[in-house]
């Protein structure tokens, strides 16, 4: 079994974690019963925590972790939090890292309520550090992740996925948020501009490399990932692996199970052709060296950085990002 390498990336930035924790129950303390009750269940799944840790280890990289950290590690995780609800509701998704979600616990309007709720947490948390320059982030975040969503929801032809499209998406719907992470844990230490810049384009490669290995994994049966086998094409989106392998396939057939695939028509025979052919195709193997690519280069850019735990905690969270089993 391999080592979990968690305790690595997170040593540096024990009590610092500590502290965000604590900051962020208190964030989702409420009176409200029907938002106590929503909390306590998306608690039950919570993740990994690896957008507060990129915040803090950021910092850390670049200066001495501060109560501007923490409001914005808080706010952005309440976002990230907000988002998912919300995104389960548009993809109709009854599951959240293997638990039901919240739209499925408790119902559409729930979910979104909530999701709402967070929001406006989030924004005041950010609001509380006084500093425009995290409001505006935060402002901006939420424009790029409602862009990415409103994109993909306009693709209606397998032709409209192309590659470009592709990491265009997951660039507004996933990298954009490890972004936004790793710049505001950067900006709130007052790191000088080009540091803060240099930092986030690490933090856009992580969140490529982190969607690009979600991705993969629907490709293949694995009961520990909490996510079904096919659960993107059923939601009516291509990936990767799909789109690479349809450019190499003349199959008419195939084309039109993708074509019936973005148009959120597919049977699971057409997700099961798409599915060998991405495998069979080349499609995991060109995806995963992009993957590589985009990993090596994020490596590259943080060499620039003194030679600290800090430093070695951040590669080998990068290096987890890609070679995580779920």
């Amino acid at each position: 079994m391999t080592m979990d390498p968690r305790p690595l990336i997170t040593q540096p930035i024990r009590d610092e974690l500590c502290a965000f924790r604590q900051a962020y129950a208190d964030a989702l303390r409420t009176d409200h019963g029907l938002l106590a009750d929503v909390f306590s269940h998306i608690a039950k799944g919570q993740g990994k925590g690896m957008r507060p840790m990129l915040v803090l280890l950021a910092a850390k990289l670049c200066g001495t972790v501060n109560p501007t950290t923490y409001r914005v590690a808080v706010a952005l995780e309440l976002f990230h939090t907000a988002s998912l609800m919300h995104d389960d509701v548009v993809d109709e998704s009854d599951e959240r890292r293997g638990f039901p979600s919240v739209k499925s616990a408790f119902s559409n309007q729930t979910a979104i309520l909530s999701g709402d709720y967070l929001l406006a947490s989030a924004l005041t948390h950010v609001a509380e550090t006084g500093r425009g320059d995290m409001v505006s982030m935060v402002a901006r975040l939420g424009k790029r992740l409602a862009e990415g969503e409103l994109t993909q929801l306009s693709l209606h032809r397998a032709a409209d996925y192309t590659e470009a499209a592709y990491l265009d998406i997951i660039d507004h719907k996933t990298a954009t948020l490890f972004a936004a992470c790793a710049e505001a844990g950067a900006a709130s230490v007052n790191a000088p501009d080009e540091m803060v810049k240099n930092v986030r384009e690490i933090g856009r490669a992580i969140g490529q490399c982190f969607q690009i290995k979600d991705d993969l994994f629907d490709y293949f049966p694995n009961p520990q990932i909490g996510k079904p086998t096919g659960k993107d094409m059923a939601e009516g989106k291509l990936t990767l692996p799909a789109i690479y392998a349809l450019g190499q396939c003349t199959d008419a057939g195939a084309h039109e199970a993708a074509d019936r695939v973005a148009a959120h028509t597919a049977t699971p025979d057409d997700i099961a052709l798409l599915t060998r052919l991405a495998i069979h195709s080349g499609g995991i193997e060109y995806a995963t060296q992009v993957m590589d690519r985009i990993h090596r280069d994020a490596l590259t850019r943080l060499a620039g950085f003194d030679d600290t735990p800090v430093r070695h905690a951040l590669e080998t969270y990068i290096d987890y990002v890609v070679s995580r089993e779920k």
